[in-house]
Order: structure tokens, then C-alpha cells, then sequence
């Protein structure tokens, strides 16, 4: 098994947030979980492989060409690939993953956990996903989502399948029981690639 891990070239305010990546590197090794993130060695990213290494995990960086010197691409990991462009990292880094986890980041975190959120609501994977919410750094975006979904913009089924928890540890447990909704949006074109009505029949004109 394999997390990704979305996280950021910086370090953040204070040392708590690396505090988090540290903890959440160490418990992926000591589980015996793979961590697949963005390839650096600074920042959160840097922290979170560098205590998976140090605990014997096994650990896979996937950076594009344009970001190897201004990130610093990691010399120590298990299996470090570059790529052409961030269009492609995001699609390996999501093939070889088997769920996704976001730490406190800037836009660049968002934009990887939105991607991957959406994937998951058109049904294009049932993998969990959720959020380190460390110190509480995600409550306004839960709140946002909230106003999404009171606004009628995003279904409360789609909501839940993002997952928070503010220990690594209690984040992973719900990774494990997590089941993916029944994804109405990808029934309805499986069924129009079949020909076939909400019935189950010939599509009616």
C-alpha cells in the first residue's frame, strides 16, 4: 500500500506543521505504507521523507524537470522520477497511490487535493482522501466546504468522502474503513456507454 502525500517547498510558521510531517513520514513507515509525494527535499516535503527514510519506509518522489533545482529534488529516496511537466506528476503520483492525504500547504496542496477530490466524485477513482487538519490550519476551508454545500454547489456525499483528522494516526484508521459512495455521476455514463436507460433498457428518445 501506497499514500501520497500533498505538502509544501516550505516549512511553514513555527515548527508544528513540520512536527506533523515528521510524525505522519515515521507512522507510514512503521505501517509499512509506501509515501509517494513531490519529490524535494525542503519544506514539508523534505520533512516528511526524510522520517520515512529514517524509519525504514520506502519512499517515491515525483518531480517535474522545470522544479528539480528550484526544489531541490531529494537525493536519498527509494525511487525518485522525473517527469516532463506538473500535468504529469500529478497523474503518476495519483496512479501510484492508494489514497491521499494533504498537509497544511499553500495553493500548490490545494490545487493537488481538489484534483484529486474531484477524480473522486466523477468517479474516476474510489481511493480515500483527507486532510492533517495540525492545529486546526484546515477549519475555514472545512467551513467553506460547508458553504458549498449549503449553497447547492457540492452534495453532502461529496463532502464526507473528504476525510479529517488532526493525528496521523486516527487519519489512517478512517483510511482503512473508508468506502467510496455510490458515485451516481459515474453509474449515469457507464449507462450511456451502455445504451441503456435508468431502467436498465434501450435508452428512449
Amino acid at each position: 500500500m501506497r499514500i501520497c502525500v500533498f505538502c509544501g517547498s516550505s516549512r511553514g510558521r513555527g515548527e508544528r506543521y513540520v512536527e506533523a510531517a515528521r510524525a505522519l513520514g515515521e507512522l507510514l513507515a512503521a505501517r509499512d505504507i509506501g509515501l509517494v509525494y513531490g519529490g524535494a527535499s525542503v519544506g514539508t516535503m523534505g520533512a516528511v521523507a526524510d522520517a520515512a527514510i529514517a524509519a525504514g519506509g520506502s519512499v517515491t518522489g515525483v518531480i517535474p524537470t522545470q522544479l528539480v533545482d528550484r526544489e531541490i529534488a531529494h537525493p536519498g529516496l527509494t525511487d525518485l522520477r522525473v517527469v516532463s511537466d506538473m500535468h504529469e506528476r500529478k497523474a503518476m503520483m495519483a496512479e501510484l497511490s492508494d489514497g491521499f492525504i494533504a498537509l497544511p500547504g499553500g495553493a500548490g496542496t490545494l490545487e493537488e487535493l481538489f484534483e484529486v477530490w474531484t477524480w473522486a466524485q466523477i468517479g474516476l477513482h474510489a481511493k480515500p482522501l483527507g486532510l492533517l487538519d495540525v492545529g486546526g490550519f484546515y477549519q475555514p476551508l472545512r467551513r467553506f466546504v460547508d458553504h458549498m454545500v449549503s449553497e447547492e454547489f457540492l452534495a453532502p456525499v461529496f463532502r464526507d468522502m473528504l476525510l479529517v483528522g488532526s493525528e496521523p494516526a486516527e487519519l489512517l484508521d478512517r483510511f482503512v474503513r473508508y468506502e467510496a459512495p455510490e458515485n451516481k455521476w459515474a453509474n449515469a455514463r457507464a449507462r450511456q456507454l451502455l445504451g441503456v436507460d435508468e431502467r436498465g433498457g434501450p435508452p428512449i428518445d
